[in-house]
Parts: structure tokens; C-alpha cells; sequence
């Protein structure tokens, strides 16, 4: 078995590889390099094999297996890329390219999975419940993306989909949402579908930390903007809780941050949910910006 494990995420801006001991959990070389995603899918590949070779040299040891966060999913039966956001990437083999440049074994998944996959392995749902069997992970941003991890493996599905809750409808005839149908999760408890929401109760354009600084300052519409967006949080929580039933939900991201999130969540879960009381932990992220490329190293670990 290799002395190590190698994880990279790989984002639209930079390209990040961390490099693991196997036997101690220890990371023992991290480096990143910029994308340059405009130059092109033949320039993002010659980047990730420069950082390699780079880790490679460090270590004097090239690796067997890496994991790679990715932007995107690869699609289980046409074997290649789609939604990504540096779109590069789509509909390339990306797999198969990397294996044929690095002479190792590649496994992706997209950049939810890896935050799942993190803070179930180094991170959160390993503090507060080590022996976890279902960890969902939720990256709560600009979007809503998610992950899921059982028994301490990420869960893709059929289409390579599994964790993408937020493309559920919640809200029949709602905003438009980019992938196609009105009123998704997304559309309405991302941070754009909170300042959205709030722009039109006020007609002003804040920030969602601005909204959340007036909503302690007991600015009515700001309270009635936090109190939708813990609605249907619960809602959409219980649902994935009477399906997958975690022992462990993690929320990370900029709404992630939002302590009234936390403060109401049992609330708002709970008359939906099919059970009398909520045991599932709701917490915030350990890892931060780590995440990512910890979680793309779980791949193979």
C-alpha cells in the first residue's frame, strides 16, 4: 500500500494538492498553482501535472491514486464532465486524460462530495460523532450543493447526482433557477436567494452579511428575511432526514455562518420531520478553506 495518500482540489481559480501519511492522518506537503482556466482544457491539464511533478520531487515518490476535487460531475455513462463552472471542462474526459498524463490511478468527484467527505474524515461529524454512519454535508453560498457519506464513502448515484439538494423544488412557481425549473432549494436559501429576497421586501441591494447585521439590530424585514430562510431550511432538512436520516448534517459556506441557522433549525425541522424528537447534529464546519483538498485526498484514502 502507498506510504501516502494525494488529494487535489482543483478550482477555478487555483489548483491545490495536498499530500497525506497514511499511518498518521498527517498532511506533509501542500501546494497550489493558479488555473489559468481561460487559457484552456489541454493548459489546465499541463497545470495539474507541473504541481505533481512539483509534490512528486518533494517527496521523492509519485503517487498510485489521487483524488481530485472537481467544479463539476463526471458523468457515470458517458464518462464525461458536465456542470461544471469552469466550463473548460465540460464534456472531457477528464479521468481518462489525467490517468494517460500522471501514470496514476484518478478518482473525481465534485467539490460538495469533498467537503462531505473532509469534515466526515477530519473534520466535524468526526468530532462531535466519530462512528457516523451518514454524514450530510451542505455548502450553503452563493449556491446550494451538498454531499452525502456513508459509512465513511461519498455516495454518487445512477447519474453521478446524489446530494444535489439544492435543485428541489421548494417553492412551486418561484424564481428561475439556471438548471431550468422555478422555485429550487437554491433559489431560495442561497446567500443570492436571501439578498433577493430582501431586495424585494425593501427595494435596497445589501449584502447578506449587511442583512444579517440589521436583522441584530431588529430591522423587521431583515428578521423576516433570516426567519424564511430557517423555514425553509427546515422543511428541506426534514426531508433529507426522513430519507437518508444522518447522524450528522455539516453547513458550511457564507449562510453556513448565520448563527440564527443553528438557533432555529430543531424548530424548523421538527413539524416536518417523521419522528418525535431530532437527534441529528446540525454544526458548523471545522476545516474551512482545507476542505476541499482534505476531502479529494479522502478519495483515496
Amino acid at each position: 500500500m502507498d506510504r501516502y495518500y494525494w488529494g487535489v482540489d482543483l478550482g477555478g481559480t487555483k489548483i491545490e494538492c495536498a499530500v497525506i501519511e497514511r499511518s498518521t492522518d498527517t498532511c506533509v506537503v501542500r501546494e497550489r498553482i493558479a488555473t489559468e482556466s481561460d487559457q484552456g482544457y489541454d493548459h489546465i491539464l499541463n497545470q495539474i501535472e507541473i504541481l505533481i511533478n512539483h509534490c512528486a520531487e518533494q517527496l521523492g515518490q509519485r503517487p498510485q491514486a489521487i483524488g481530485f476535487g472537481t467544479p463539476g460531475t463526471l458523468d457515470p455513462h458517458y464518462g464525461v464532465m458536465k456542470n461544471c463552472n469552469s466550463t473548460a471542462l465540460n464534456g472531457k474526459p477528464l479521468d481518462k486524460d489525467l490517468t494517460k498524463r500522471l501514470g496514476a490511478k484518478v478518482v473525481l468527484a465534485n467539490d460538495a462530495n469533498c467537503f462531505a467527505l473532509a469534515e466526515a474524515h477530519f473534520g466535524a461529524a468526526k468530532r462531535v460523532k466519530p462512528n457516523a454512519e451518514v454524514v450530510f454535508g451542505i455548502i450553503m453560498g452563493t449556491g446550494v450543493g451538498s454531499g452525502v457519506v456513508v459509512n465513511g464513502k461519498g455516495l454518487y448515484g445512477c447519474h453521478g447526482i446524489a446530494g444535489e439538494w439544492g435543485h428541489n423544488v421548494i417553492e412551486p412557481n418561484g424564481a428561475a433557477c439556471y438548471c431550468g425549473q422555478s422555485g429550487c432549494l437554491e433559489t431560495v436559501i442561497s446567500g443570492k436567494g436571501l439578498e433577493r429576497f430582501y431586495f424585494e421586501q425593501t427595494g435596497q441591494a445589501l449584502s447578506l452579511p449587511e442583512i444579517v447585521e440589521l436583522a441584530a439590530e431588529n430591522d423587521p424585514q431583515a428578521q423576516a428575511t433570516l426567519a424564511r430562510m430557517s423555514h425553509y431550511f427546515g422543511i428541506a432538512a426534514a426531508q433529507i432526514i426522513n430519507v437518508l436520516d444522518p447522524d450528522v448534517i455539516v453547513i458550511g459556506g457564507g449562510v453556513g455562518n448565520i448563527d440564527a441557522l443553528y438557533q432555529h433549525a430543531k424548530a424548523a425541522i421538527l413539524p416536518h420531520l417523521f419522528n418525535g424528537e431530532l437527534n441529528t447534529q446540525i454544526v458548523k464546519p471545522d476545516l474551512g478553506d482545507s476542505a476541499g483538498v482534505f476531502g479529494a485526498a479522502a478519495l483515496v484514502k
